[in-house]
């Protein structure tokens, strides 16, 4: 099937034929709680409404990235089966750089360190230690709306990150959660800078451009230079196959940030990186954040088909316009 894009910041759709991957476990899991997988020590949980949530690996236990992509590979194509229910994957993982379709080749290191080229949306970015990854498995309702589902993944982080102490906000036409800078008494607004939502292009034939939702009450106005650098804590990148999701977001706990300064995170030039560590002045790590977060994606509806009740966001009625 022809592959779709929409000009969104972190994420696109790419509607493609999934294939069964064999992953390190080599075996389905059951719906079973606390099933240990292959040894793995893997903790899984099933809600009432079919979510379930594997603890896949951090710590000592961090995964590599190659095997968890081949996990994600193998559940996706259980999901679009509707042999297993929706599914998060919460784990960490050794050190990495993976790049989205649209990184350029300015934004990679530029010492030659490897990168893994994936084919989720976004750009380039890192994982690694200190960094919960987050990647949920999620059949979405009909009609598809995969920047209301991003909406849902930034709706839970950004109370867990009010559950910390910590205040996170969107922001118009960049998907992620994000601490705004500082207000700058006196400055000048770069009208090259501001974001122009729903301007749009034609490119064979197809509306190209920023989704005019990415923008509203529950943004922060894009930065033209009014404020200080804005500082990212959560990534988001997915990709929608056959209706079924895959990859996710990173939360930037306590992770070495200088890994970052070897790339242009997330293509992003005009803004900074941060963690709840930074943030707070104390470590917070991943052990920490995972049940918080865990207890915020159970509550926003991954899937779609309700509204959020108090986030702000209503779920949109018309698809993504690609």
């Amino acid at each position: 099937m022809t592959s779709m894009h929409i000009a969104l910041t972190d994420f696109n759709i790419c509607h493609t034929s999934a294939r069964v991957c064999r992953s390190y476990s080599r075996r389905s899991y059951s719906c079973q709680e606390q099933q240990d997988v292959d040894g793995r020590g893997v903790a899984a949980e099933v809600s009432g409404n079919e979510l379930r949530f594997i603890h896949l690996g951090t710590g000592e236990r961090a995964v590599p990235y190659q095997e968890a992509l081949e996990e994600q590979q193998r559940l996706h194509a259980l999901r679009v089966a509707d042999e297993i229910p929706d599914t998060v994957l919460l784990l960490e993982h050794p050190p990495v750089y993976t790049a989205g379709r649209r990184t350029r080749p300015e934004d990679r290191p530029l010492d030659g360190t490897p990168v893994v080229d994936v084919t989720r949306g976004g750009e380039i970015t890192w994982h690694g230690p200190g960094q919960l990854i987050g990647y949920p498995i999620v059949k979405l309702a009909q009609p598809l709306d995969v920047v209301a589902y991003v909406r849902r993944i930034e709706e839970a982080l950004i109370r867990a990150c009010a559950d910390f102490g910590v205040g996170t906000t969107r922001v118009e036409g960049r998907s992620g959660v994000w601490v705004l800078g500082q207000d700058l008494p006196g400055a000048v607004v770069d009208e090259d800078r501001v974001v122009n939502i729903g301007a749009l292009t034609l490119r064979m034939g197809a509306k190209l451009g920023l989704d005019p939702r990415l923008a509203g009450p529950e943004y922060a106005p894009s930065n033209a230079g009014q404020r200080g650098d804005d500082r990212k804590l959560t990534a988001i990148g997915v990709r929608v196959a056959r209706g079924v999701t895959m990859h996710g977001f990173a939360l930037n706990c306590d992770p070495d940030m200088t890994w970052f300064d070897r790339i242009i995170p997330c293509g992003i030039r005009d803004a900074g990186v941060g963690s709840l560590s930074t943030e707070l002045g104390r470590d917070v790590t991943v052990a920490e954040a995972l049940p918080v977060v865990e207890r915020h994606l159970r509550a926003v509806g991954l899937g779609g088909g309700a509204g959020l009740d108090d986030g702000g966001n209503q779920r949109p009625s018309e698809a993504v316009a690609v």
